[in-house]
């Protein structure tokens, strides 16, 4: 096999690993803008790209986790698509900053009121979302991508323990660590810290005013003896002159 060939069948190979990755990537996701902490709120980004040559996405639904319930989720206005929030009954109902709350949102549905997501194009949905769960490490959200010809894609299939992204894999927001707020410990902290440092600057200003005080004594007492022996001496001299 000369060069020729061998570099017309690695390119082909290539090619074909390139659009496999593509293919196997172009899937609804969830993405942070910046960081989803535990216990926090955070805001996420649903981006929903076209697989179709011949038909546009109209319509995305996202089903939250059961599991762990979001009391707190509002969706940013998307230009050219009506939003619809569905709420459910909670088995329990949740403490949130010590209010019961009784119902937590169970889906939103972005429906397009125009051309929708034409081929070659995506689309973001942004949502701001909270409390986040303290006790899990990713929240799991299955979706429904509808397209113009009736078409429904289920990005349902959850993540498996070996790693191996599944076919129609359901979109994934991976939480991070605490973050450390004016209601964690690291304001505790904080707080701790600053008064160390009140208590440091007052000592500090005591001991600038002992040191002062100390200062004016001594050097009151040192004009006190110059102004004595100032005295002397012109009593001293006021005789010799008399002599």
């Amino acid at each position: 096999m000369n060069l020729s060939r061998i570099s017309l069948v690695g390119g082909v190979a290539a090619s074909t690993v390139l659009l496999l990755a593509g293919t196997a990537s172009a899937h609804v996701s969830v993405q942070p803008q910046g960081e989803a902490a535990k216990g926090g709120y955070a805001t996420v980004n649903f981006k929903v790209p076209n697989e179709r040559d011949d038909a546009s996405t109209v319509k995305l639904e996202v089903n939250f986790p059961t599991d762990h319930p979001l009391a707190s989720v509002s969706p940013q206005p998307v230009a050219g698509w009506k939003i619809a929030v569905t709420k459910s009954k909670l088995a329990e109902p949740l403490d949130v900053h010590g209010k019961k709350i009784n119902e937590a949102v169970s889906k939103v549905t972005w429906t397009a009121d125009g051309k929708g997501i034409e081929p070659g194009f995506f689309q973001q949905f942004p949502l701001s979302v909270g409390q986040l769960p303290e006790d899990a490490d990713q929240l799991v959200f299955k979706a429904l991508q509808t397209y113009s010809n009736k078409e429904v894609v289920r990005w349902i299939e959850e993540p498996t323990e070996g790693g191996e992204e599944p076919e129609s894999p359901a979109p994934v927001l991976a939480l991070t660590a605490p973050a450390a707020d004016a209601h964690g410990a690291a304001a505790d902290e904080k707080s701790g810290e600053t008064e160390k440092a009140k208590e440091t600057t007052a000592s500090s200003d005591d001991s600038s005013s002992s040191n002062s005080d100390s200062t004016a004594r001594v050097l009151g007492i040192v004009g006190i003896v110059v102004g004595i022996a100032g005295v002397g001496f012109g009593v001293l001299a006021g005789r010799r002159r008399n002599a």
